[in-house]
């Protein structure tokens, strides 16, 4: 608990830091509570590194008897980008094959945000997610693109208010089969060709 609140204290002596290096007054009446606001924030944003896998899951994978595509599309999430430590936000979709087995359906959404909240990058985020479903459910594929605004892109740099970044991961049948894909583009409303 020591080493916890010493990191808790460095955080926010570190804010305090930035705040004077800006020009403002850590001790403004309106920023004396914005060091331990930050800290709190920090440690909502990136929970994911202290989610429990096997704990998420939680024995919500099933042997069913299906085989035919399962999707869950427009799941939103919030992440940080970890170059800026800004914030990128959009939608991930999420596909997969089973092979007699299937995962709860609010384990999907759960699992984007595990990752999601983790300091990432978009391709990193959408690989990590097709590749965590490919190893706990071992289906025939894993299909999952990811489209964000990157306020590091919006804000600062090049400005560019409607640029929206679009990443896919296509594993197994999804990355063998043009007909899958293109079933998987369909449902989430994107064309295949």
């Amino acid at each position: 608990m020591a080493a916890s609140m010493a990191a808790v204290s460095e955080i926010e002596a570190a804010v305090r830091t930035l705040l004077r290096e800006m020009g403002e007054d850590p001790e403004r009446q309106g920023l004396v509570g914005t060091p331990e606001r930050v800290r709190r924030m920090y440690a909502e944003l990136t929970d994911g590194y202290r989610t429990d896998p096997d704990a998420l899951v939680n024995n919500a994978c099933f042997d069913v008897d299906y085989d035919e595509m399962v999707v869950v599309r427009d799941i939103e999430f919030f992440s940080l980008c970890e170059h800026h430590l800004l914030p990128f936000y959009g939608s991930a979709h999420v596909g997969y094959l089973p092979r007699g087995r299937v995962v709860g359906l609010s384990k999907i959404p759960r699992i984007v945000d595990m990752y999601a909240h983790r300091l990432q990058i978009q391709e990193r985020l959408t690989h990590d997610i097709a590749n965590f479903l490919m190893e706990r459910l071992e289906p025939k594929g894993v299909a999952c693109v990811v489209e964000a605004t990157h306020l590091c892109t919006v804000m600062r740099g090049v400005k560019k208010q409607e640029a929206t970044m679009v990443t896919s991961s296509m594993l197994g049948t999804f990355r063998r089969d043009g007909r899958t894909r293109g079933e998987f583009l369909t449902f989430i409303g994107r064309s295949s060709g």
